[in-house]
């Protein structure tokens, strides 16, 4: 079992509030990513459950057990932190035995579980190094090791790929989704970085300022962002956002218009709108395509082109020196002083009110 219960937490240092209520219910053997910009409150978070810190007001419980004052210690939980935290006079083999000796457990015992997160691993050959005598990538994998080796209720995770390069980054990636996938145990996963989260998660959790501005699958929070933020958070390249003017609202459909000659209708709930307000349209770079020009295209003049082989990612201006972002699945686009037309997905297109909220899909 694994299930972590947050319920109201609040964190603060002095008249400083870190976390503002949170409320949140991790399941059993789910991988659930903690996501944010810096400073958002996801690593104060994770400390809490871990017991390395004690809230200022809610509870916390883990398999329906109240441990908001219980040690760490006595949590059952395992930590795997960003800079790794290896003894560097100690063979791989003793980082990974340590805590088990600690608590006194059989030496056999202790040498079953090595192997068998050797194994897991792939770091039995460099058993009887010492973290010195290994790359990034395989520190890392003794790291995780010595967490995988307690057993634990549930792994918690900070930044843990954050020091290693972009190549190392994806295939360290793939290994910790494995080995998820494998021990079927829950895992609490902080990063800043939304494709880690896009790619490693059950669900996601979108922190700003020390709250929660959406929960959900991936894909939930890539094709309805609840708001501005998580808009521009999730997806990469960013999403487009353009300011736009409405002209008509109703119950079925928004008509808007914008900068560029930009005209559309937009199949949401309007209700909320009124004809004069200020909205956000946003787009996703993937749902937005060259076109020959007329009704439905926006006046853009390129100011970049990155081919990438399969696709170009094509940066524009359009009227107002509003930025936009076109992924396409061709090449042959030139960059420099060309002016084009863009066409907008009209089935793909999102609408923000004034205060930043998604109107609901129909």
């Amino acid at each position: 079992m694994g299930r972590i219960t947050l319920t109201d937490i609040d964190r603060a240092y002095g008249k400083v509030k870190i976390l503002h209520g949170i409320n949140l219910d991790v399941a059993d053997g789910e991988m659930l990513v903690l996501v944010g910009p810096s400073g958002c409150g996801k690593s104060t978070l994770l400390r809490l459950i871990a017991g390395l810190d004690r809230p200022t007001a809610g509870r916390i419980e883990i398999d329906g057990a109240d441990v908001t004052e219980v040690s760490a210690a006595q949590r059952g939980l395992a930590m795997v932190f960003q800079s790794y935290a290896l003894y560097p006079h100690m063979s791989v083999r003793q980082n990974l035995a340590f805590g088990l000796e600690n608590i006194r457990m059989p030496k056999a015992e202790i040498d079953a579980r090595i192997t068998e997160a050797a194994r897991m691993l792939e770091i039995a050959p460099y058993l009887d190094r010492r973290p010195g005598q290994l790359s990034g990538g395989q520190k890392q994998r003794v790291a995780i090791g010595r967490a995988v080796v307690r057993n634990p209720t549930a792994f918690l995770l900070d930044e843990p790929l954050s020091n290693l390069d972009a190549e190392l980054r994806i295939s360290t990636r793939a290994e910790l989704a494995a080995l998820h996938k494998r021990l079927a145990t829950t895992m609490v996963y902080v990063t800043h970085d939304q494709v880690e989260a896009m790619t490693l998660a059950d669900r996601i959790v979108v922190m700003r300022a020390g709250k929660i501005e959406q929960v959900g699958q991936p894909l939930d929070l890539y094709n309805a962002p609840a708001n501005l933020f998580v808009a521009g958070f999730i997806g990469a390249p960013r999403m487009n956002l353009l300011s736009v003017k409405v002209r008509s609202a109703s119950a079925t459909e928004v008509a808007v218009e914008g900068p560029g000659g930009l005209a559309a209708v937009i199949a949401v709930n309007g209700a909320a709108l009124k004809p004069g307000d200020y909205a956000t349209l946003g787009i996703r770079p993937h749902d937005v395509d060259i076109s020959p020009g007329g009704p439905g295209s926006v006046d853009a003049q390129v100011t970049l082109v990155e081919a990438l082989g399969p696709e170009t990612v094509v940066h524009a201006t359009i009227a107002s020196d509003e930025k936009m972002v076109a992924v396409l699945n061709r090449q042959g686009i030139d960059s420099g002083s060309n002016k084009i037309s863009l066409r907008l997905n009209p089935e793909r297109m999102h609408l923000f009110d004034s205060a930043g909220l998604r109107a609901p899909s129909l």
